[in-house]
Parts: structure tokens; sequence; C-alpha cells
């Protein structure tokens, strides 16, 4: 009895002491922890690798030789993943040591200085990224005036945070440096610019700026700044830069709150890479939110990637693909209705598994057309869900995507879309033609016209094929748009309003 006792305890002496190893593992006081996981990129460790390999795979090629420094975005993963990608993908073909990224303060307005991280590592989901303390002691020697020490600057702040899991899984044998640039001061990034470089010298090192471009004005006046904004990161002047961003700001552009949000570590990367030889800077890829499935066109942040180059004079200015006036409305050929079943697809597939988007930038003229939109799901036949939009307000190929993801997840007659049934569900699309009024009911055709019926505030709307699907007389079908409006049955006779279109539809099935 006494002998079970003794095993008992030392049992629970054990199970404690494992227990307490694992809380001790989990919050190891010299690593940093995560903040924004799970907010501004994926918790879960498979997911977030999976996202960032997507967003690589979808990434423009290397169109550089001999890269110092990026300058990438840092916002949320949905809206800027893409872009960090193409930046991460001009050095993919390169192995570093060390990287070292300059983040920007976002939540602590009196730091003036340069904080350096002294911990022992970043963790994310995908594990801990070490720090190269021996360059962040070094750099504290070279420019003890502008730098400090300080855990705490580094905890809530997100613009390292984020760049992180692109290098755990671009170089998972690098060690990171960690540095928040707190002043967008010209001397002081110019002068830690210059230090960092003499530290960097003969090592084998990449220099990642983390900065959003402008905050919050309208796509329209995004796709004005942005590229400028760029052109002078490119041109490596941080006057040039500085007087760029002072212009902005005196236009009085409507809700433009800032043209970079990381001025001073750009600033600090352009000191740097040209004190380490680069000698130009090519533009890579521009996006900003609106440009998304999900984002608003009323109220943006832009996001660019620029590489600082050795390779010789020059600039590159890319523009986004959606700048491109949009062409006229015509019917579409089959490689581009099979190029927007993709993108739905991959729009659902990417938020199940990676919790992320595509950005969908690679639409030819014809997907550049304003067109209303509608996405259907059918699972073994039987609908799954339906969303569209009317109105013709954006290129086709951003709407697809918008109404996928509310096809999906947003049908309220449905629960929503699972992974483990993606594979068993059929998208079909419709594209419309501009709505057109009509006089009396007797105006419809049924099999050739969708209906929109307005009365008294109330509205429905049936796609042309609805109507054949169900076997409905027109009447019926009038019935039908008044039982889904709201109304009873015969309201369409009296004070009704009737408005026409027709549309294109294509599915998988058809295509295959």
């Amino acid at each position: 009895m006494k002998m079970l006792r003794l095993n008992l305890a030392l049992l629970v002496i054990f199970f404690c002491f494992a227990a307490a190893c694992q809380a001790n593992k989990g919050s190891d006081p010299d690593v940093r922890e995560p903040a924004v996981a799970g907010k501004f990129y994926p918790e879960s460790a498979a997911k977030l690798k999976l996202a960032v390999e997507k967003f690589l795979q979808d990434a423009l090629p290397v169109q550089v030789k001999k890269p110092v420094a990026l300058v990438v975005p840092h916002a949320g993963y949905m809206f800027s993943g893409q872009i960090c990608a193409d930046g991460f993908k001009q050095v993919s073909n390169q192995n570093y040591d060390v990287i070292v990224i300059l983040g920007t303060k976002h939540t602590n307005s009196d730091l003036q200085k340069i904080s350096l991280y002294p911990g022992d590592g970043f963790r994310t989901p995908l594990g801990i990224a070490p720090v190269e303390k021996n360059i962040i002691s070094a750099l504290k020697k070279a420019d003890p005036a502008d730098c400090t020490l300080d855990k705490s600057l580094h905890e809530s702040e997100h613009s390292v945070e984020v760049i992180v899991p692109f290098i755990q899984v671009v170089f998972p044998k690098a060690k990171i440096v960690p540095i928040v640039v707190g002043s967008p001061d010209m001397e002081i990034c110019t002068r830690f610019g210059q230090a960092l470089a003499k530290v960097l010298k003969n090592k084998n090192a990449l220099i990642v700026s983390s900065s959003d471009l402008s905050h919050y004005p309208s796509a329209e006046y995004a796709n004005i700044v942005d590229p400028e904004t760029l052109a002078a990161v490119a041109g490596l002047d941080t006057a040039e830069f500085l007087a760029t961003i002072q212009a902005h700001a005196n236009r009085n552009i409507p809700n433009l709150y800032t043209s970079a949000c990381g001025e001073a570590p750009i600033m600090a990367a352009m000191a740097a890479a040209k004190s380490m030889g680069a000698d130009s800077g090519v533009v890579i890829s521009y996006a900003n939110s609106g440009d998304t499935s999900i984002g608003d066109k009323e109220r943006v942040v832009g996001y660019g990637a620029v590489v600082l180059t050795a390779e010789g004079k020059g600039k590159n200015i890319s523009v986004s693909a959606q700048q491109i006036p949009p062409a006229v409305s015509t019917a579409l050929k089959p490689a581009d209705r099979k190029s927007l079943l993709a993108f739905a697809r991959e729009t659902i597939s990417r938020i199940l598994l990676t919790d992320t988007l595509p950005l969908g930038r690679n639409f030819n003229a014809s997907l550049r057309q304003k067109r209303g939109v509608f996405v259907t799901l059918k699972k073994n036949g039987m609908l799954r869900g339906c969303i569209g939009r009317m109105a013709g307000d954006e290129p086709i190929g951003r709407l697809v995507g918008a109404m996928a993801i509310q096809a999906a997840f947003n049908d309220g007659r449905f629960s929503q879309v699972t992974a483990d049934e993606l594979k068993d569900i059929e998208i079909e699309i419709s594209l419309l033609t501009p709505m057109k009024q009509v006089a009396d009911a007797s105006d419809i055709f049924v099999g050739r016209d969708g209906v929109l019926l307005n009365k008294e505030g109330h509205h429905a709307v049936f796609l042309p094929q609805v109507a054949i699907e169900q076997g409905w007389s027109r009447d019926d079908m009038l019935d039908n748009l008044c039982l889904k409006a709201g109304l009873n049955k015969g309201c369409w006779k009296n004070g009704a309003e009737f408005s026409t279109f027709q549309d294109e539809v294509f599915s998988e099935s058809q295509l295959k």
C-alpha cells in the first residue's frame, strides 16, 4: 500500500513537472510572442505555411540579379500578402544567413530612436525565428546615440511580426534582426542606415523595410499618389522621397492620412542600401486594398514591393492591372470563362484552407469589363448558394471573387460551405447585360429575360434561367418574384415596375 502511494506521488510530481516545462516552453521570457496571429495572418501553422506558399506560387517572376534591400507591406495577408510575396520572390533564389527587418511604430508614439530587439527570438505559428544577437550588439556599438535596447517596444508592434513568416518559409535557416525605426528624421535614418551597412559588410545579409503606402483615400486617389511614392523610393534619394510625401500632404487629398506609414524604415533602408552598393530601385508590384475581392474602393490602403539593387541605373514602375481602362462589353471567349471559374474556386478554397485570398490581378482586358455578376453554387445538382450584384460598377474579375465569397459564406438560406464539400460543388457564373426598364409584364420573355421587380420599396430578382429550370410560365415566375420580395402572389399585376436583362451563363461542367 505504501509503495502504491509512493508511485502515485511520483506520478503526480512527474506530470506537474512536465506541465511546468510545457508552460515555460510556451512563454519563454526571451522570445517575443505573436501579437497579431489570427488577426493579420492565420494562427494555424498549416494554414499559415500554405498561405505563404500559395502567395509565392502566384508571385511575379524574378526581375533583379543583385538585390540589396526590399520594401514590402505589413498589412493583413488578406489584403497585402500577395504584394509582400512579390517582393520575397525576387530574393527567393538567394541564400541569406541574416535578414534585417526594419519596422515602423504603430503602438509607441513617443519612440524617436532606433529600437533594437535584444531577445532570443520571435515566435510565430511556424516556430521561433532566432535573433542574430551579435548584430544587435554591433549596431548598438556602431550607433549608440540613436539605438536603444528595449523589448517592450516590440511587444505589440505588427510591422516586424507579419514579415517573419515569409522569412521562415523562404529562408528557414536565416536568423533575423528585428528593428523598429521610430523617427522619420532624415539625419537619424541616414546615420543609422550607414551604420547598418558597416555592420553588415562582408555578411550574407538582406535588409527588409516594412511599410504600407497611402492610408484611407479612395482607390482613385491611391492609384495616383502611390506610384509617385514608389518611384521616389526607387530613386534612392531620401530628400526626393520626403519631398514627395510632403507634396502629397500639401495637395489636401481627401482622407489621405499618410503616403507611407513606414517613412522612417524606408529611409533607413535606402541609406543602408546605397552604402552597400545599391544604385537603382525596381518597383515590382502595386495594389491597394480596394483591388481585393473584399475591399472597399472608397477607403483603401496601398501596398508596393520594391527591390533596391546593385545591378545598374534605372527604374521600373509596375502598375496594377486594375488601372488599365476597361474594355467594351463583349461575350467572353472559352479561355476567359475558364479563368473566371478557376478564380471563383480558388477564392473559396483559399479562404477555407488559408484564411487568405488570391489577388486576382492577371485578368485581361475582357475580364475588366464592368458588368453585373451572379455566382451560383450547386451540389449534386441542387442549389447550394447564389448571390450576385446587378450593378455593373466593378470589373467582372473582381466581382466574381466577391460574389463567390458571398455565395459560399453569406447566403442566408444555407449553411456556410466547408472544405470537405468543395470538391462536390459546381460553380456557375452569370454575366449580366445592363438593366432595361419595360412598360408592362407582357414585354417579358421567359427564357430570355431576367427580371427585377420593384414595388412599394420591395424588390426581388430572378436570373433568366430560373424560370426554365423551374418549369414556370411568365405568370408563375412573376408570382414567385412577389413571394421572394416579401409580397403576396399577384402583386405584379398592379403598380409594379419591371426591369429586364439578359445573361451569359457558363459553368465548370460545360467547360471541362
